[in-house]
């Protein structure tokens, strides 16, 4: 991630939770006590973000504070493991502990959700994905959690790439109509790819000759036929209310790529704590 971008994001974060001060803690120590304190897990999961960004957030607090022996992204942790070690001004750690935690949390339980979907398609040629259902301002976060638990990144945001989904072919008429519009208007060099409910849409993709198309909803049955149908003409995504107990049957279709919105907006944080040791 860029620094310069994620610097910026936490002195947003850390302007919103501080306000005007930590009437709390600036009661309680001077500027000039010290402490030490280590973030610590309470469960097991995948650890995203204890260096590239829990570090980061103690450090735009306060640059004297230390960050020492973060965990690996991607590394499994155990309860009980230490992710980080934190030392400084008492109250700078204090003002920057509910940031570094809640960010912690939320980008280590998208790894491992992620993770958990990557694991049940191991062995398929297939690719798991996250989507654009982020949280609002989180987005370069949550996207890099995914890559951190083993997934892969769809589009950023609306000029990554042309995706004519449902609600544009409704409004303009037709995918055959879409799609040529698009192309009257993007570089040669940009993929289209076109959402389908049904195998008379695939077909009229594959008349159009579009780059990618996804396959949104069908039954994996359904999947299955539209793979053969489409027969390598197409890269095929395959997405619409993929979960742990359909994604391996998905994959079994034969599709290239399965983009799972739970990915971001329905991982459950992980439980880590701050442990004080002054």
């Amino acid at each position: 991630m860029d620094k310069n971008m994620l610097h910026a994001m936490i002195r947003d974060f850390l302007r919103e939770d501080i306000g005007r001060g930590d009437l709390t803690s600036e009661a309680i120590f001077s500027d000039r006590q010290m402490g030490s304190a280590r973030l610590v897990a309470r469960d097991s999961f995948v650890v995203a973000g204890a260096e590239s960004v829990a570090a980061e957030v103690f450090k735009v607090q306060n640059p004297t504070i230390k960050a020492v022996d973060p965990l690996a992204d991607g590394t499994r942790t155990s309860a009980g493991s230490v992710l980080l070690t934190v030392s400084g001004p008492v109250v700078d750690l204090l003002k920057a502990e509910r940031v570094a935690l809640n960010l912690l949390q939320r980008l280590s339980g998208i790894a491992t959700l992620t993770a958990s979907f990557v694991a049940k398609v191991e062995g398929y040629p297939v690719r798991i994905t996250d989507t654009r259902k982020t949280t609002p301002g989180l987005r370069v976060l949550e996207k890099y959690a995914v890559r951190v638990g083993g997934g892969s990144n769809h589009r950023f945001n609306l000029t990554d790439g042309v995706l004519i989904k449902d609600n544009h072919i409704a409004a303009c008429g037709s995918i055959k109509e879409a799609v040529a519009r698009v192309r009257q208007q993007i570089p040669h060099t940009i993929r289209i790819e076109v959402e389908t409910d049904t195998l008379q849409q695939v077909q009229e993709c594959l008349e159009c000759q579009v780059d990618i198309i996804m396959l949104d909803n069908m039954s994996p049955e359904m999947m299955a036929g539209a793979v053969q149908n489409i027969n390598g003409r197409a890269l095929v995504e395959a997405s619409g209310g993929v979960s742990l107990a359909t994604v391996a049957a998905i994959a079994a279709s034969g599709v290239d790529i399965i983009s799972i919105g739970a990915l971001t907006h329905s991982a459950p944080s992980c439980d880590i704590g701050m442990d004080w040791s002054f």
